[in-house]
């Protein structure tokens, strides 16, 4: 595969990307599953969502992915008072043309930050919807094409929390991932303590790939092979979570398509231009789990319902085995 493809070479994607992994794990101590789920969703063309208690790294990451790409960059802080008009931008009349010309708003980069998403109101949220899914904006009936590659890396904090809204399904099914950082260990701790006493580590990162290549690397994993067996197993998986009666809402098709896009991105990575069920097996929970409800009066003992559901379909839903058909 590839041979013939004068664009990029499998040792240049493994260079390239090995690259990128050292310079967000430069700044990102001790969460090397955190660093590689963000590079997925930026090869896969996707979006992430992290979801932790402040103060654990969520923007930390966010900024050094963004950090380490030669491409525009915007961040947004999301606030009770932002308008869409903010995310998106606004038609401004200009008195001397006579005409209203169009201003961008903040969702007019290649990797756009959005900064605890879910304090912002439900009408600003909706206003990432049609970015996210179709990568361009509609205001006042035109539209505007958004760059590419485009990349949404959301933070979100607890729902407990005071002064937040929770993401509609729709918004959440718009990300790729949910991830959570967790606090560090003790080693990574004592590390980050030593590390920024005297400097921030964020100015040290300087870009080691630009956005051009970042494309040859998202075609090049996009090209990874799927076996029609492996095929139906991930529609078997997504399927599962429909028909699973503890689920109140399952797997949508978007769903499934993102499932088997970050898992050939997850091949990619690990150096194969095929992917194996581990692949897809690893990635159901982080690609599932934020999308689905768990059914009223579902509780499982020290586990998160919806995440035990799918430890269970994982579980139970049959494998294909090494001689299916290709």
């Amino acid at each position: 595969m590839h041979e013939n493809d004068p664009s990029i070479t499998a040792e240049q994607f493994a260079e390239h990307t090995s690259r990128i992994i050292t310079s967000v794990s430069s700044v990102i101590d001790g969460k090397p599953e955190a660093v590689r789920s963000a590079l997925i969703c930026l090869l896969a063309e996707g979006h992430l969502l992290i979801e932790d208690v402040p103060g654990v790294g969520k923007t930390m990451l966010a900024r050094a992915l963004a950090a380490s790409v030669d491409a525009t960059v915007r961040r947004i802080q999301f606030t009770p008072d932002l308008l869409p008009g903010d995310v998106t931008g606004v038609a401004v009349y200009d008195p001397v043309a006579r005409e209203f010309e169009f201003k961008r708003g903040a969702i007019f980069a290649h990797i756009v930050i959005a900064d605890e998403i879910n304090r912002a109101s439900p009408k600003t949220q909706s206003a990432l919807l049609e970015a996210m899914e179709e990568q361009q904006v509609t205001v006042d009936g035109a539209t505007h094409r958004l760059p590419e590659p485009f990349l949404v890396v959301a933070t979100q904090n607890p729902l407990e929390m005071e002064g937040t809204y929770p993401l509609p399904e729709a918004q959440r099914d718009r990300f790729m991932m949910r991830i959570s950082m967790g606090y560090p260990d003790a080693a990574a701790e004592t590390l980050m303590l030593r590390q920024r006493e005297t400097s921030n580590p964020l100015s040290a990162i300087s870009p080691v790939t630009d956005a051009a290549t970042v494309q040859q690397l998202i075609a090049w994993a996009r090209r990874v092979h799927v076996a029609e067996s492996l095929e139906e197993y991930a529609v078997g998986l997504a399927q599962a979570t429909r028909m699973d009666p503890s689920l109140h809402l399952g797997a949508s098709p978007r769903a499934t398509l993102q499932l088997v896009r970050a898992a050939k991105v997850a091949a990619a990575l690990d150096g194969r231009d095929y992917i194996v069920p581990d692949d897809l097996a690893d990635l159901v929970i982080p690609v599932f789990a934020h999308r689905l409800l768990a059914a009223r009066g579902v509780h499982r003992a020290g586990a998160q319902p919806v995440e035990a559901a799918l430890a269970q379909i994982i579980a139970r839903v049959p494998v294909p085995f090494a001689g299916a058909r290709v």
